[in-house]
């Protein structure tokens, strides 16, 4: 879950970095940078341990999910309403279905 949460993080704040840039008319030194945390995601994803690519992606699809809820609230002061935590909590439980929930 610590993979998750550090490519989470990267993925956020290098689409955010990219966001200032071209949105909010930061220097292009921002882009960069967001280019960069948007590779060191990629490269952060393949750190773990699930054997599948598919199932993994999915899972963090949910993870990515709550940590947006969480950024959106930290760095752009928009705080989360009964129903952006509802959804953030059913993605969660979709997560733990997708990673623990016993196969044959």
């Amino acid at each position: 879950m610590v993979v998750f949460l550090l490519a989470g993080l990267a993925e956020i704040g290098g689409g955010y970095l990219i966001w200032l840039w071209l949105r909010e008319d930061r220097s292009a030194v921002w882009g960069i940078f967001g280019g960069v945390a948007l590779i060191l995601y990629g490269i952060i994803a393949t750190f773990q341990t699930f054997p599948s690519f598919g199932r993994v992606y999915a899972a963090y699809g949910g993870v990515f999910i709550v940590l947006s809820v969480l950024w959106g609230w930290g760095v752009d002061k928009k705080a989360p309403d009964l129903y952006d935590w509802i959804g953030a909590g059913i993605c969660l439980v979709g997560v733990a279905v997708m990673l623990w929930a016993p196969r044959h």
